[in-house]
């Protein structure tokens, strides 16, 4: 597709991808222009304010995840596409959090890895497109490089920013991921939907750890998320009581968001439970070694934090579960642990455990 190619064969061709883009799984394809300066500002803003906790790679990449073009030159549009991710048969959410002996995992991180599942199916609309128009520029991403995927997303008629700083949508609420290809194809841009927050502010409320600081701002250092999957050192000793069972992510702000009534459960095998991992013990959980963890949590987005950060994890829960002797045991196995920032993290929670 050239210059001096017509309005109505973009229009055509733009009603295609979002055709096969939903026969290839996606729930809604959108696009959007390259426009995101008032997002630039904001970004700035935040990252002045140190929001973005030890997150170096949000500030490094400068002005590459608000200005697409200078990401992928000559990019003109980015297409938005939505997957739902939301497990068939886990465990109700708020059954896993209110048993405080048995380990919560954020509902995204149940079943495979997302990101090769997403990338496969954008590269195989690529592959649609270039067998339609042929040769074209694009590049496709995953949560994978300094991408602003919820303004573009939002740009692309796929929802809208909750106060939570999550996409929201009428038809799925909130529990998807999203994906995003870069081209030069002059595509017409979809109207962004307005905010239908409202009034409403139960996201904010029901943060464990205040971390949404003002409608649409998160402070990342507070959160629950944030602490358990990106901070790679020691957890505030003030946040340890509030991340309760939480051991890998938290989705507190999506499980009371009235939106989520409308969600759907994902139809993809690859975002099953896997290993029970909805509905597990947290002592269960500690006894693994470090080959089990890789063993059990191969293809998983939990992989990447490593067996020691997953140990640190659970022995903050177990110092928040009900004291029990069972926690205090599965504690006092890892009192010698090679990792000093285990050992630290089980010394607070045995701690814990004796004063209840």
């Amino acid at each position: 597709m050239q210059n001096g190619t017509s309005r109505a064969d973009c229009a055509a061709l733009a009603a295609s991808i979002k055709e096969w883009g939903r026969a290839l799984g996606f729930q809604a394809v959108g696009i959007s222009d390259t426009d995101l300066g008032e997002a630039e500002a904001r970004l700035l803003a935040w990252l002045a304010r140190g929001n973005h906790g030890e997150m170096d790679y949000m500030a490094k990449h400068g002005a590459k995840r608000s200005r697409p073009d200078e990401l992928l030159p000559g990019t003109l549009r980015v297409i938005s596409l939505r997957m739902n991710y939301y497990p068939p048969g886990a465990i109700d959410a708020w059954a896993a959090l209110q048993d405080g002996s048995r380990a919560f995992i954020s509902r995204y991180a149940l079943g495979r890895d997302y990101h090769k599942v997403l990338r496969g199916r954008m590269e195989k609309l690529a592959g649609k497109i270039r067998a339609e128009i042929g040769d074209f520029s694009y590049r496709v991403f995953t949560d994978s490089a300094p991408v602003l995927e919820v303004e573009l997303a939002s740009k692309a008629r796929l929802g809208w920013r909750g106060k939570h700083t999550l996409l929201l949508s009428r038809e799925h609420g909130s529990w998807f991921f999203l994906g995003e290809i870069y081209t030069d194809l002059p595509l017409p841009p979809d109207v962004p939907e307005s905010d239908r927050c409202g009034s409403c502010v139960r996201c904010i409320e029901a943060c464990p750890t205040r971390a949404i600081i003002a409608p649409y701002q998160l402070d990342a250092r507070r959160c629950i998320s944030y602490l358990t999957i990106e901070l790679k050192g020691g957890i505030p000793v003030e946040l340890r009581p509030l991340i309760g069972n939480r051991i890998y992510g938290c989705d507190d702000c999506q499980m009371v968001c009235p939106w989520n009534r409308f969600a759907h459960n994902s139809a993809e095998a690859d975002f099953a439970v896997r290993h029970g991992l909805d509905d597990v013990a947290l002592s269960d959980l500690f006894a693994w070694d470090e080959a089990t963890f890789k063993e059990k949590l191969a293809g998983s987005a939990i992989y990447r934090i490593g067996h020691e950060q997953w140990l640190r994890n659970i022995a903050v829960a177990l110092g928040n579960a009900p004291r029990s002797a069972e926690a205090a045991a599965a504690l006092q196995t890892r009192l010698q642990d090679a990792s000093y920032l285990v050992r630290e993290h089980v010394d607070w929670a045995l701690q814990r455990q004796r004063r209840k």
